[in-house]
């Protein structure tokens, strides 16, 4: 059967032809579903149909997004080379491994901080290397040893041979790439804590509760008998005590990832430092060209008159010294676009959109659960015991008001210990956002610096080709990342679900734990 004429009968399905989001009305096979969705164990072993199954979690998303920062490295680099060569000619091809190397660094620097390369030091050694280079060539008809050559190093302070290029591109490139370093970091994290938190297994209390609310209706042969919403609320909240506790240390993490984000947009705008940087170096070469004698001269009085080049008297000739010819300004209109096709901007503010839906994402679960077609409102409900009116008062979120929950039971002085340290976690990376908010840089204590990429960085297989969402579900995109399970018969009809969430995966698990129980 074509794919194109299949429908998806599985929670979380995004089949780009059509989307249903329906379980197996069979218990078994709903269970097993839930399991290999959820659990990432083995399918099935009935299937429906071919199920395209779309992971709600996906690495992809942040592996693209450290795509883009890396392209624009490259482009940065593509663009002085084509410009220095056009430019410079034989002059810059004679010395083009120093900006190789510089953007190495730069790389270097970008992946692995400052545990891997001092950039204050990196672009010293760059100016430093640079002037030397140059020294010699407005100089050629001059003998230069290496301890002459230390000298001229030592007074670059007090020359001042590239204007104040040197000093602003420090600055701009620090600030901005510790921005976006610990920006990417961040949209790491989200994941992690969300997998992690994840894994927390649900305490027999939860399941009995859950139980109960969700079967017992079953016992009087009330099967369509839904549970009052406040009732599901109060149980869902003593499920979820823990995690939303989260819930204030997430909601600083993302105020700190917004705050970073606005930076990026403006001072620390990484693209507009990486973009220009061409002109930039090559206003700075343009000016020790135009001051050439007068540093040549302040060198001179400083390290003594140089040798006289013996082989340049006999070999002489106008192509012999100094540059071929100014630097011919670079169209933005020609730039090179990064694969992404998409500027920072366009990415910040996608991310800002989804960083600022993600508030209160841990406290609002309970809320997100109990409501539309799971719940019923009113009299016609079950509360716990019959089909009526559910009168125990709605029990605030967290793990200290479940003191007072009268329906699931919670010991309220043994917090859990996984989504204590994600609290710890997601605080210290706070800290790491609003140091990189004023251009400080805090370094990564997992970074690798011998490697050339970041730890815990992209997808397994398949290859990440999607642009998935950082932490919960969005409309499916145009390539999603699927698992495809071959069989032959068509799906039964099932229950209309919401779409798929981490409200709706802990609600899964819920269910999968139950059904053992039961039996």
């Amino acid at each position: 059967m074509s794919p194109k004429r299949l429908r998806c009968s599985v929670v979380g399905c995004n089949n780009e032809h059509s989307s249903r989001h329906l379980l197996p009305t069979s218990e078994l096979l709903e269970t097993q579903w839930i399991t290999f969705v959820y659990g990432l164990r083995n399918a099935p072993p009935i299937l429906h149909k071919c199920i395209y199954v779309h992971a709600y979690l996906s690495w992809c998303s942040f592996t693209y997004r450290k795509k883009f920062f890396r392209e624009l490295l490259s482009n940065a680099e593509k663009s002085l080379n084509d410009m220095f060569v056009r430019t410079y000619g034989l002059m810059y091809v004679k010395n083009a491994e120093l900006f190789k190397h510089f953007f190495s660094e730069l790389r270097r620097y970008y992946s692995h901080g400052s545990n891997a390369v001092n950039l204050d030091d990196m672009l010293a050694d760059f100016w430093t290397d640079l002037l030397e280079r140059m020294f010699r060539l407005v100089n050629v008809q001059h003998e230069f040893s290496d301890s002459y050559m230390e000298c001229v190093s030592r007074h670059m302070e007090q020359l001042k041979p590239f204007g104040d290029v040197p000093r602003k591109l420090r600055l701009q490139l620090t600030r901005s790439f510790i921005a976006v370093r610990t920006f990417t970091h961040g949209l790491a994290l989200m994941p992690e804590v969300v997998g992690k938190v994840s894994t927390v297994s649900s305490s027999p209390s939860c399941v009995r509760a859950a139980m109960k609310m969700l079967y017992c209706p079953y016992c009087s042969g009330q099967v369509a008998l839904k549970p009052c919403k406040n009732y599901c609320l109060n149980v869902m909240r003593g499920c979820l005590a823990n995690q939303a506790d989260l819930d204030t240390e997430w909601n600083n993490f993302l105020d700190a990832m917004l705050g970073l984000a606005e930076r990026l947009e403006g001072p620390f705008n990484f693209e507009s430092v990486m973009d220009p940087i061409d002109v930039k170096i090559s206003d700075a070469i343009m000016n020790m060209q135009e001051n050439s004698i007068q540093v040549s001269m302040k060198v001179f009085q400083g390290c003594g008159q140089p040798k006289l080049n013996e082989a340049f008297r006999t070999r002489r000739s106008p192509k012999d010294s100094g540059f071929p010819g100014r630097f011919r300004p670079y169209s933005p209109d020609a730039r090179p676009t990064t694969a992404a096709g998409t500027s920072l901007d366009r990415l910040l503010t996608d991310v800002k959109k989804k960083l600022k839906h993600a508030k209160k994402f841990w406290s609002t679960l309970p809320d997100t659960v109990c409501v539309g077609e799971r719940i019923a409102i009113g009299n016609e409900c079950w509360n716990g015991t019959a089909k009526s009116r559910y009168e125990s008062v709605v029990i605030g979120n967290g793990l200290a008001n479940q003191v007072s929950n009268p329906d699931v039971e919670v010991d309220i002085t043994k917090p859990d210990m996984v989504i204590r340290r994600q609290i710890a976690v997601l605080k210290e990376m706070t800290s790491r956002l609003k140091a990189a908010y004023i251009g400080t840089d805090i370094s990564f204590v997992n970074e690798d610096a011998g490697s050339g990429e970041e730890s815990g960085s992209g997808c397994d297989s398949p290859p990440c080709d999607s642009d998935g969402d950082i932490y919960f579900s969005t409309p499916a995109p145009a390539k999603p990342r699927v698992i495809k399970i071959q069989a032959d018969k068509q799906p039964s009809s099932g229950t209309r679900l919401a779409p798929f969430s981490l409200a709706l995966a802990v609600t899964a698990l819920l269910l999968a734990l139950l059904t053992p129980h039961m039996r």
